[in-house]
């Protein structure tokens, strides 16, 4: 019988406090919906993507998953952002026959790759190879872009805390029109793992308390 399981990370401490794991959440409930399986398992933890090693739910999930099984992730990013080592797991895993299910990723997911390597098995010892090749540039391209985008987001940041020139804070209980950058910055924020709360509150020389009103107001609440 084979079996599915979700696999959920976070990994900072803003992420536990707003974010939590609702999105991850909300994507890998609407892909069963979708797909009419049921998970067996849920696995969630908020550790850091830089390896699998201390990843304590990552080593349970994979202590007991078999081949023919289904690891479902909202996104690529869940399983690792380290390339190198995302690759040998990803293959390892694969080798093994467990199914690897990214759904914001599709082009990554092991059916695709799997149907591109039986393709490279029909073919002459050239074109096999690079095929082959193909196959592990993308994968390892995919995994970097992660990495790149995390790395670029975090400088963005940081940059734009090094070039304010807010210098005073606003009157207690004022809570000024959200603008066109802290909206974008909270968007950000919320969908990388590395960014801190303290970051966009040292930009926009504002509260915990403020800054939370604000990614109210940017996901389209009210207050």
């Amino acid at each position: 019988m084979c079996n599915f399981y979700s696999y959920m990370r976070i990994s900072t401490e803003e992420e536990r406090g707003l974010q939590k794991f609702t999105r991850q959440e909300n994507a890998l409930q609407r892909y069963a919906k979708e797909n009419n399986i049921e998970y067996l398992l849920e696995f969630k933890e908020d550790k850091s993507g830089k390896n699998f090693t201390d990843r304590k739910q990552w080593q349970k999930l994979e202590s007991i998953v078999q081949a023919g099984d289904t690891i479902i992730f909202k996104d690529i990013c869940r399983f690792t952002r380290q390339a190198e080592h995302g690759y040998t797991k990803y293959m390892e895993l694969l080798n093994k026959g467990i199914e690897l299910i990214f759904i914001d990723n599709q082009t990554v997911s092991t059916p695709y790759i799997k149907q591109l390597l039986s393709v490279a098995k029909e073919q002459n010892l050239v074109a096999k190879t690079s095929l082959e090749s193909t196959v592990k540039l993308l994968l390892i391209v995919e995994l970097d872009r992660a990495e790149q985008e995390r790395a670029t987001t975090v400088q963005r940041i940081k940059d734009g805390i090094n070039a304010s020139d807010k210098k005073s804070g606003r009157p207690v209980g004022k809570l000024d029109k959200i603008s066109d950058e802290l909206k974008a910055d909270i968007q950000l924020f919320l969908k990388d793992r590395t960014i801190k709360q303290v970051d966009l509150m040292r930009k926009y020389n504002i509260s915990r308390n403020t800054l939370k009103k604000y990614i109210q107001l940017a996901n389209g609440g009210k207050l």
